[in-house]
């Protein structure tokens, strides 16, 4: 049971620490502090959790609510939300390496991209701070590495799906407007490789892909809006010299 809870706690999101397990305690209290704790500290802004509910003897359980603060140089309150997350645990891969988690599902994601002049977004912001506060390398240095993940089971994720990601891509550092969009559902597969990542990072490599598919799709979004914009200028001066040659012919 203990390694149920382990890997429960640094699955469910933007964990960069140790395992842990608080004997004794309320485990659903426990992994919510520790989502909104690890999770602030490894993207540098607040992340808060409105309800976790773990079934640890049927390996499956949920988060509710999960929201990632946008940057403070940007407008929007946040850049992330998550209604609900579940996974269900591969239990028959408990006992080997890696560990396997079947599928983790996020429904009723929401995401908020604010673009700026430069070209960079508060997507990207957070992208490098995930960057900057995780383990560098994949499963095979993480091997060598003289810490705490040398002890750590390796966990893979064999799916991982964002059901209809409601996409807001806000373009008025262009001149243009905020636009909408739900995207299809996003699918990542054999997350940690083959071999599995330590416990600890996985967490962050799952959100890391996460917001780069969401930030890859709102780069689309951006350049076809302006694209589109661009074109309505162009539609509306045609029509303006249109109408004034018609003036000067017909007065």
């Amino acid at each position: 049971m203990k390694i149920i809870a382990s890997i429960i706690v640094v699955l469910l999101l933007l964990s960069g620490g140790a395992l842990w397990f608080l004997a004794g305690g309320s485990l659903n209290d426990y992994i919510k502090s520790q989502i909104e704790t690890v999770g602030t500290q490894v993207t540098e802004q607040a992340v808060t959790v409105k309800a976790v509910d773990i079934k640890l003897t049927s390996g499956a359980g949920s988060i509710l609510g999960i929201n990632l603060a946008n940057p403070k140089t940007y407008k929007q309150p946040n850049a992330f939300s998550l209604g609900e997350v579940t996974l269900d645990i591969n239990l028959e891969s408990l006992t080997s390496s890696p560990i396997i988690i079947d599928a983790i599902v996020i429904k009723s994601p929401q995401a908020f991209v604010e673009m700026t002049q430069t070209g960079g977004s508060n997507i990207q912001d957070i992208l490098d701070a995930i960057e900057r506060n995780t383990p560098k390398g994949d499963a095979q240095t993480a091997d060598k590495t003289p810490s705490s993940t040398a002890d750590e089971p390796k966990v893979k994720v064999s799916k991982i799906v964002l059901a209809g990601t409601a996409l807001s891509v806000d373009l008025t550092a262009f001149g243009n407007k905020e636009h909408t969009a739900t995207l299809p559902d996003i699918t990542l597969n054999n997350v940690g490789g083959n071999e599995g990542l330590p416990a600890s990072q996985l967490g962050s490599e799952i959100v890391k892909k996460a917001l780069s598919k969401i930030w890859q799709q709102a780069k689309e979004t951006q350049k076809k809006k302006l694209i589109d914009g661009a074109k309505d200028k162009v539609k509306d001066k045609l029509k303006d010299k249109a109408k004034k040659k018609l003036t000067e012919l017909f007065g």
